[in-house]
């Protein structure tokens, strides 16, 4: 019986919130999805077809792009934004990476440096000049390690310039200080398989979810868990987001009966969600994205062609069901324009970079619409937006500061008035990093430690160079037996018959 009531109770709640919906006003009720014309898309793609969830495009106001699969090692294809159509096969690529590439993603404070990690353990960076690649790219800027298994996230700081997060398949992440190539923080609280991290908008608070169906809050300075709560309780990959400047997050994921569903929580209590909603029974991952200055929470399928969108609110019911973009092509995965390279006269309020599944090899941009009859800046659809400029630098955030990001005003057309070099220890043109050193001389190598940080860092110096070394005398063993066979089949040439050949010795 309490059960049955307690199923009345949910509907009833659930109609008063339709009801609710159909008397609530909304500039958001009527946004739609248009595709990109087939000229204005991006189509001969090699997309990868890794079974990893990932999102395998990345996005710019410069630049696109798309994680691309390759005969031997890993690679990605980065394509000038106005370079549509159809895209030359021989086109060059990123191609530094020894194993597959699992996920890219742009520094949100200059366009033309990009970050990537891959199946070979590895991080880098990549500066990609303005006019795009003339030739395959093979020397990252710098090329950090510290992970022992497959590395398959990557996440830049929102506000601090150069501080880069990545998430490997060893249970850990590590919080990089790009500037040094070190490894300032490792967190190491999970107990299984790293699904997904998001900073909160000011960097400050670092959420996770993992395959133990834990949430977990962390300071991302200390590694220590600040907040825990049970997620999803389905096996699945769940992903994770902040919801703008509120104390609250979303997770999408999977139910015990494999239902797909999408729930709001409180950080401050993750012991119950404040909303959940039942989507289907498809079994392809979500990816969920929200736009902070219009409230607009978007959640795509893997494998589906459909995105869902919401319009979250502060009180209860805490969501409302806005619409959906259909399509017939499933999508493979998925990238976003920045707010600052949107088209404000179509009123343009957000831009997905749909990577289609199948032999098309297409990405097809498609934006999300408020429809006004005037082209003229709305600003209540535009409010000041987070830009391209840093609110700390990396020592200020490693020593403690929060600051929120930095705003811009759309008005206008997308114009970068702040291009910040990276501020590496080496010339860009070389890689920092060469046979597992980080460019330090030998007395910073004979200094010892002064924290366990500082310590760890070593190790995984060490680990690398003795890897590296291992691999240097197995390819000199093969040049010794190449010598070897040679100098058999010269005396076998020279000296046909044994009888001979001793006669000469002798001689």
């Amino acid at each position: 019986m309490q059960g049955f009531a307690a199923d009345i109770c949910a509907k009833g709640e659930a109609l008063i919130a339709q009801m609710s919906w159909k008397l609530r006003s909304s500039k958001f009720r009527h946004v739609y999805g248009s595709p990109a014309r087939r000229e204005r898309c991006y189509e001969g793609l090699r997309i990868s077809r890794s079974a990893h969830e990932g999102e395998f495009c990345a996005v710019n106001p410069k630049f696109l792009a798309v994680v691309t699969d390759a005969a031997c090692g890993g690679c990605f294809t980065v394509i000038r934004l106005d370079e549509t159509g159809k895209i030359d096969p021989m086109i060059p690529k990123v191609i530094g990476h020894q194993g597959a590439v699992l996920d890219v993603k742009w520094n949100p404070f200059n366009d033309n440096v990009i970050a990537s990690c891959s199946e070979d353990t590895s991080v880098r960076i990549w500066y990609i000049p303005d006019d795009g690649l003339e030739d395959n790219l093979s020397e990252p800027l710098m090329s950090l390690y510290g992970h022992h298994r497959r590395v398959t996230n990557v996440l830049w700081h929102p506000t601090a310039e150069n501080i880069l997060l990545s998430s490997a398949y060893d249970h850990k992440i590590l919080v990089w200080n790009v500037n040094t190539g070190q490894a300032v923080t490792i967190i190491t609280c999970h107990t299984d398989t790293i699904y997904s991290m998001a900073f909160n908008s000011d960097g400050s608070l670092l959420a996770t979810t993992c395959k133990d169906r834990r949430i977990r809050v962390i300071d991302p300075r200390t590694g220590s868990v600040t907040r825990e709560g049970q997620g999803h309780t389905g096996l699945k990959a769940s992903k994770v987001l902040f919801l703008g400047t509120s104390k609250r997050l979303l997770t999408t994921g999977f139910n015990k009966l494999s239902k797909r569903e999408f729930r709001i929580w409180e950080m401050d209590d993750l012991s119950r969600p404040l909303a959940h909603e039942d989507l289907d029974s498809a079994s392809g991952a979500m990816f969920p994205f929200y736009d902070n200055d219009t409230h607009i929470l978007f959640i795509a399928g893997k494998g589906d062609g459909n995105i869902r969108y919401y319009e979250i609110v502060t009180e209860k019911p805490y969501f409302y069901d806005l619409a959906e973009f259909k399509s017939s092509f499933p999508q493979r995965g998925l990238g976003f324009m920045p707010k600052r390279g949107l088209n404000t006269k179509r009123c343009e309020i957000f831009r997905f970079y749909k990577l289609h599944s199948g032999a098309r090899g297409l990405c097809e941009p498609v934006s999300m619409i408020v429809p006004r009859r005037s082209d003229q800046f709305q600003e209540d659809i535009y409010p000041d937006t987070p830009g391209c400029r840093p609110s700390l630098s990396a020592e200020e955030w490693l020593g403690g500061y929060n600051r929120p990001p930095v705003l811009m005003s759309l008005r206008g057309h997308y114009n970068p008035s702040y291009t910040p070099k990276l501020h590496l220890n080496v010339p860009i043109t070389k890689p920092m990093f060469t046979n597992g050193h980080d460019g330090m001389d030998a007395t910073d190598n004979l200094r010892s430690p002064k924290t366990e940080n500082e310590l760890r860092s070593m190790v995984f110096r060490q680990e690398e160079e003795i890897r590296n070394l291992r691999e240097e005398l197995k390819s000199r063993d093969v040049r010794i037996r190449q010598l070897e066979l040679e100098l058999q089949n010269y005396k076998k040439r020279e000296y046909p018959d044994n009888r001979d050949r001793e006669e000469s010795m002798e001689i």
